[in-house]
């Protein structure tokens, strides 16, 4: 007769099924049935596959965190005979006694935790798509638009932000380029200004330049330059009507924490 491993879990039961298959590949080259239930909620439901575990030579493999429910199916496999493994419980026990914690006792937290991952890594790959204003259609699509000249940090805070797990764009204000006219259909709410003196953009743009293996005097430093972008951008960041942060002396975490509440303080 084939064995049979009934996983139940009170949420999905991967942490269950996986651990499972991990020692099932040590006897006989894994050659088990697994038979995974998910989100078993009641009695009825530990009945159930108490039913099918009894027909067979079978072994209950479970992560149940609710103690009624864990007490219950614990009772009513030693009652059948059936050999049933908490593979949670031990571990949860050295927690409990070595970091003096009480477990949450909640089914699904670790779901919860990859939604949150899988939200972090979506987010992350908003801000590479609709870095530096590459497509304006990100825009309405953003939680935050983060707009200003070239060198006010766009990008380094755009990907901060997205750990946090907001979605942003950033949009590149030059002179010569007409802003995307999706920039003005969106909530004043939504969009930042990053503003900067232009000593210090100087400053970085002639490092950059540096870096590149240009000339200082290239136009991008120019002190002329600067200043017409600096007031172009200040032009459109009015017509928006947008919140603006200046960021000179800011460091990235700095200037998160500024721009995420001005968005609460704009949404309350």
């Amino acid at each position: 007769m084939r064995e049979v491993v009934y996983v139940v879990s009170d949420s999905v039961g991967e942490t269950a099924e996986f651990v499972v298959k991990a020692v099932a590949t040590q006897f006989n080259g894994g050659q088990v049935d697994i038979k995974r239930n998910s989100y078993v909620e009641d009695e009825e439901d530990i009945e159930d596959i108490l039913m099918m575990a009894r027909q067979g030579q079978s072994i209950i493999a479970y992560t149940i965190v609710v103690p009624a429910l864990k007490a219950y199916l614990d009772l009513r496999a030693k009652e059948e005979g059936i050999h049933a493994v908490d593979l949670l419980n031990p571990l949860m026990n050295a927690f409990e006694k070595k970091f003096n914690k009480e477990p949450n006792h909640r089914p699904g937290m670790m779901r919860k935790l990859d939604d949150e991952y899988f939200r972090k890594i979506e987010a992350i790959e908003f801000a590479v798509k609709y870095d530096d204003g590459r497509d304006p259609r990100g825009i309405l699509r953003a939680d935050i638009v983060l707009v200003g000249v070239s060198r006010t940090s766009k990008t380094p805070l755009s990907m901060y932000l997205a750990h946090k797990r907001y979605k942003v764009a950033n949009v590149p204000i030059v002179p010569e380029v007409k802003p995307p006219d999706e920039l003005f259909q969106i909530p004043r709410s939504k969009c930042v200004g990053l503003i900067i003196s232009p000593d210090k953009l100087n400053e970085i743009r002639t490092e950059r330049l540096k870096a590149l293996g240009l000339g200082s005097r290239a136009n991008y430093a120019s002190y002329e330059r600067i200043l017409e972008e600096l007031d172009y951008a200040e032009k459109i960041m009015k017509r928006v009507g947008c919140p603006v942060i200046n960021v000179s002396n800011k460091a990235i975490e700095e200037t998160a924490g500024l721009i995420l509440d001005i968005l609460k303080s704009e949404r309350s």
